[in-house]
């Protein structure tokens, strides 16, 4: 199979690693010279660790690299039998460059966008053939991160889906299929892990570093909030959250806080900036939690809360099946549960309690349950 990739970038070479690594020929595109340079300097040093571990030998690294071929030109990619865009995230720029291609590649060619929050169906709408384009949306790094969100617009066509899942199946990858919904299924359930303990901090009810203890000790995270958004970027991470916050029409569970905005203009980014809610300098000072366990477990308590109420609210409005969104939160986000067989472990009855009282207590739409999980709970239902 001939694939093509629109972008040389750390996620566009991380697919192409990916898809290379699988048998398949593939083609990067990108008009930045100095970035298809950086991009194949990258690859060369990856696998050159990859044969040091005797993860490959020479010859085969040698092969897959062989399968790698950097391009200046779009018409190259003509003979592609599948596309994934892995440009930046602007809608006008993605879709300019899927009319072009429409131009170039034959109308059995499977376009899709490695978004991680556009629509899918706004993309397509570009096209003269809407129908086979799709979202393949990818983690970072792409090589590591096993999960990969499949989302078919309203206009996809099913065969072309079915092609898509099955292609992504093959190179070794975790699918999950989604609604084409703002946020998909990572980016919309996630939400509350940074926003919740993003609050929490600004009521003074702990500071990161005790929040980021409590989701740890208490939940058996391999990061706290904190930790993974100065890991992300502080920019970055903000940036999803406010535009998932006004794709939902400004709904206030998805409200953006003040606290990360103000390090992002500050440039407080996190560890690519040296600094964001830690010091990562050579001389810093590891903060200490606090020893207080209740309040680890309230934290904790309530942030699950809300991460397994946005879980449920995404099975109500048929996001996804049940079995996909714990897949999607397993594998792209790495929590040690599925939030959904997280809820039937602790029943339904526990997390509606939590929000009930937080409402009660702020009087705020952001603590609203989900009407499933009242359903759950009333009928003490599960999902698994």
């Amino acid at each position: 199979m001939n694939i093509g990739i629109i972008g040389a970038g750390s996620m566009g070479s991380g697919i192409a690693q990916v898809a290379a690594t699988a048998g398949e020929e593939v083609m990067v595109f990108d008009t930045n010279s100095s970035a298809i340079d950086k991009a194949g300097a990258s690859l060369n040093k990856v696998f050159a660790r990859l044969v040091e571990k005797n993860k490959y030998t020479q010859e085969e690294a040698d092969d897959i690299l062989g399968r790698i071929t950097f391009v200046d030109s779009l018409e190259l990619l003509e003979n592609s039998d599948l596309i994934i865009e892995a440009i930046i995230e602007n809608l006008d720029i993605k879709q300019s460059v899927f009319t072009q291609l429409e131009e170039i590649v034959s109308e059995d060619c499977i376009i899709a966008s490695n978004t991680s929050s556009l629509s899918i169906a706004s993309m397509s709408s570009a096209c003269k053939h809407p129908e086979r384009v799709i979202g393949i949306h990818f983690f970072n790094p792409a090589p590591l991160m096993k999960l990969v969100e499949i989302i078919p617009s309203i206009t996809t066509n099913e065969a072309v889906t079915k092609k898509a899942k099955a292609t992504i199946d093959s190179w070794k990858k975790v699918t999950a299929l989604v609604k084409d919904t703002p946020g998909f299924i990572v980016n919309r359930v996630a939400r509350p892990f940074y926003g919740e303990a993003l609050r929490i901090y600004e009521e003074g009810v702990a500071d990161f570093v005790t929040i980021d203890a409590a989701m740890k000790e208490v939940g058996g995270f391999r990061m706290g909030p904190f930790e993974l958004m100065d890991y992300i970027g502080n920019d970055v991470n903000y940036t999803v959250t406010e535009t998932v916050f006004t794709s939902f029409y400004f709904d206030p569970r998805y409200k953006p806080s003040f606290t990360q905005k103000r390090f992002a203009e500050a440039g407080l980014l996190g560890r690519k900036s040296g600094k964001g809610f830690y010091d990562y300098s050579e001389q810093a000072i590891s903060p200490k939690p606090s020893e207080d366990k209740e309040l680890k477990q309230a934290i904790f308590d309530r942030i699950l809360a809300m991460l397994i109420n946005e879980a449920v609210d995404a099975v109500f409005w048929q996001v996804a099946s049940a079995e996909d969104i714990d897949l999607a939160m397993r594998f792209g986000t790495n929590y040690p549960k599925g939030l959904l067989a997280w809820c039937d472990e602790i029943g339904a009855n526990k997390p509606l309690s939590i929000l009930e009282n937080l409402y009660q207590t702020y009087g705020e739409d952001r603590y609203r349950p989900s009407s499933l999980l009242r359903k759950m709970a009333k009928e003490n239902a599960s999902f698994f």
